[in-house]
């Protein structure tokens, strides 16, 4: 009996021993340790490849682990991913987190973006529940890498379809024969102006002296119309101060002639009103004077000069 005992006591102590040296393990573990911060992420989008372990790194330098993932029970469209990082990490406002993938299946959630000064992502003392509803700050997300290709992979294969279509349409048997066609015309065409290259350069050479002589043209022009300048400045304008000097001594004289003019009117209304019946009566009495006067050297002709002295003889009268 005392043997059994004996053998139950040691057995006790050891238990205990294994447990106090097992409780000295965790602490000097803890002690020479660091402390962990948790946040909680919420990714809309898939996040395969990602799982308990997965590293997280910030700035591409590992600083944590992932410690779980679930579906968000209030919107299944989210998943909820608990991460823990090393305390002196810089998680700080502007920090956002992003599920890079790797061609090995792998996945890591990036953190990065955040702001030298900014504070840190804390949960508020109010509205805690709504800003941190798991009790741990939440670290906002954004697109990138695979993830984002993935969301703008519908849109990338609705325009490769599109762009398959018209390349067929673009590619069809008319269009190729119409291709081939402009082909064997450009060929044409190539082999033509090869055969025309001496002509061509000819025809260039003789550009160049035509471009040449415009130009001396050109020159020769302008020597023209400084000279013609030159006249117009030395020659015309003497001869249009000369006929200005005449023009204006030909309108003193006009305003001479209008004063002279109005001077003789007075004259002209009296030798047109007094004058001129005068002349009229006496051209009557001169008419009339030629009329006796034409009688007399008639009645002198017909009876002779008596005829003005005495009167004119009755003519004798013989009785029956």
């Amino acid at each position: 009996m005392e043997t059994r005992s004996n053998h139950v006591l040691v057995g006790a102590v050891v238990l205990i021993l294994l447990a106090l040296l097992a409780l000295f393990t965790v602490w000097i573990a803890r002690l020479g340790g660091t402390s962990e911060k948790e946040y909680d992420i919420f990714f809309r989008q898939s996040v395969d490849g990602l799982a308990k372990g997965s590293t997280v790194a910030y700035s591409g330098v590992p600083s944590g682990q992932v410690k779980e993932i679930t579906l968000w029970k209030n919107d299944p469209q989210f998943v909820r991913v608990r991460i823990s990082v090393q305390d002196e990490t810089p998680v700080l406002q502007g920090t956002t987190a992003t599920v890079l993938g790797s061609f090995t299946g792998t996945s890591t959630v990036a953190l990065d973006g955040a702001r030298k000064g900014a504070p840190a992502i804390v949960c508020p003392a109010q509205n805690t529940e709504s800003v941190c509803p798991y009790g741990v700050p939440v670290i906002p997300t954004k697109q990138g890498g695979i993830g984002a290709i993935l969301n703008s992979a519908p849109q990338l294969l609705e325009r490769l379809s599109t762009l398959t279509e018209r390349l067929t349409a673009l590619l069809s048997d008319r269009n190729q024969a119409s291709i081939a066609g402009i082909l064997e015309n450009t060929n044409r065409l190539s082999d033509a102006l090869a055969d025309r290259g001496p002509e061509i350069a000819a025809t260039l050479a003789q550009t160049r002296i035509a471009i040449q002589q415009a130009g001396n043209a050109a020159e020769q022009i302008g020597a023209l119309a400084a000279t013609t300048n030159g006249v117009l400045a030395n020659d015309v304008q003497p001869a249009m101060q000369n006929l200005n000097r005449a023009i204006g001594s030909a309108q003193k004289s006009a305003d001479s002639l209008n004063a002279a003019i109005g001077d003789a009117r007075p004259g002209l209304q009296a030798f047109s009103k007094q004058t001129i019946p005068e002349v009229g009566q006496l051209v009557r009495d001169l008419r009339v004077m030629t009329t006796a006067l034409s009688s007399v050297a008639e009645k002198v002709d017909q009876q002779g000069a008596s005829s003005l002295i005495g009167s004119p003889k009755l003519p004798d009268y013989e009785g029956k």
